[in-house]
């Protein structure tokens, strides 16, 4: 089927053991359903060929086959782990220890949606996460606002704490730790705030980036980094980018953070955003007690409209949900576009069809005029399709009103364009990825 085709539906997906039947495992909803339409029949061929035991093969995504009931195994009871987090507001001694206002629950690593734009840092969080040998210390994870690091953290900080219930783990934020070092200045408890910290197995720092500008806070974390690293004590942070470019930072503090490990975690790609979404109506669902269904073009646009943050993507289901609930199954395309309208109107810049002729002409190396010119070579049609597609979905004009500004062509060539992008988008991997590009151009 191609390289570019199996690495976007199949490459992704697992095959995996659920008692005495096998399932492989697509990555989304939407995988499963595109493996179903197009590869399930030769897969279960080749699979009953080359299986000696002859088992059933199942296929499902990955959040159905996650949410599967688990075989009963006798636990012995362990003791739940205290996690140690630093409060600004407590008298002396500056931290107090067994508090989990620090830490989500819902933050874990069962509800971290993976996929190729994070999935360096979320293994390197799972192997921190399991005390192992032989780690890079300190670890830092960057990426803009939005992109999980909160969430990556407080599941490194519970699974740590699950794997090894006697250490010490102290998780607290870079703000966090600035007002109570400056508190614990105030109050001459400085020695009990260092001894608190030093004394800490794992210490999990967000949103360094914080510190930066604050020379005397950064002075202390930096000393706080040192005798942690040098007694073998591991020390994860976070921040909105990469040490090098925290120029506010203090010189010889950066160039520790870059000493370890740094993880970059890009924008979520399509795939994942689309298994983001299905995994939160999940949770969505269970807590509002109705079935977790929505139409794929409904999940399809806000995959689609919302690519910068994934808080931004789950607060947009969030806004559907709680306009809808238990109806959000039968939630047209057209009415979610409504409901959504006015959060999409404060948060989307004014883009016009020139603009957007302009960037698409630009990304595939021809001029403007061929997009509104007669030309009907593929090598122009597709992007004049593509440009037709995204004035659609980002501008307010009406299909009558785009086709005129694409050389006085009738509403119908432009609802053609339309679907005809919708469908490759969702088969096309190239055709994918040129969208989000070109969406993230458009909207800055």
């Amino acid at each position: 089927m191609g390289e570019a085709t199996f690495g976007s539906w199949l490459g992704q997906a697992a095959l995996r053991e659920a008692g005495d039947e096998v399932c492989l495992v697509a990555a989304t909803g939407v995988a499963r359903d595109w493996i179903r339409r197009h590869a399930w029949r030769r897969i279960g061929e080749l699979w009953a060929q080359n299986d000696p035991r002859g088992r059933r093969l199942d296929l499902k995504s990955r959040l159905e086959f996650d949410t599967l009931p688990p075989p009963p195994v006798s636990v012995p009871p362990v003791a739940a782990p205290a996690v140690f987090e630093v409060e600004a507001a407590e008298p002396a001694p500056a931290v107090r220890q067994g508090r989990l206002q620090g830490l989500q629950e819902r933050f874990t690593f069962d509800t971290f949606v993976s996929g190729p734009a994070n999935e360096f840092a979320f293994a390197v969080a799972r192997r921190v996460a399991s005390w192992a040998d032989g780690h890079f210390n300190p670890v830092m994870f960057h990426g803009p606002y939005g992109f999980g690091k909160t969430h990556l953290l407080n599941a490194l900080a519970w699974e740590a704490m699950r794997n090894e219930p006697t250490r010490r783990v102290v998780y607290l934020t870079a703000e966090r730790f600035t007002t109570t070092f400056v508190k614990a200045l105030q109050d001459r408890q400085t020695a009990a705030f260092k001894d608190e910290l030093r004394n800490a197995d794992l210490l999990l720092i967000d949103d360094v980036h914080f510190v930066a500008g604050k020379p005397s806070t950064q002075e202390e974390l930096f000393h706080t980094l040192i005798a942690l690293v040098e007694d073998g004590r591991r020390v994860v942070m976070t921040a909105d980018r990469s040490p090098n470019e925290l120029t506010d930072m203090e010189p010889r503090l950066r160039s520790h953070l870059q000493a370890g490990l740094v993880c970059g975690i890009e924008p979520a790609d399509r795939t994942l955003r689309l298994g983001i979404l299905e995994r939160k109506l999940a949770t969505l669902a269970q807590q509002g007690r109705f079935h977790p269904s929505a139409k794929p073009e409904v999940l399809q646009f806000l995959a689609d409209r919302f690519t910068d943050s994934v808080r931004e993507l789950e607060g947009a289901l969030n806004t559907l949900v709680a306009r809808v609930g238990a109806d959000l199954a039968r939630l047209g395309l057209d009415e979610a576009q409504a409901i959504l309208r006015p959060h999409l109107a404060c948060s989307e810049r004014r883009v016009t069809v020139d603009q957007i002729q302009k960037v698409v002409a630009e990304h595939y190396q021809l001029k403007q005029a061929d997009l509104i010119s007669e030309r009907r070579a593929r090598v122009v049609a597709r992007p004049r399709q593509v440009a037709m597609w995204l004035a659609k979905q980002i501008t307010t004009r009406s299909l009558p009103d785009i086709g005129r500004r694409f050389g006085g062509r009738d509403h119908t060539t432009v609802l053609h364009a339309v679907r005809r992008i919708e469908a490759l988008k969702a088969e096309d991997p190239v055709i994918a990825r040129d969208l989000d590009i070109l969406l993230r151009k458009l909207r800055g």
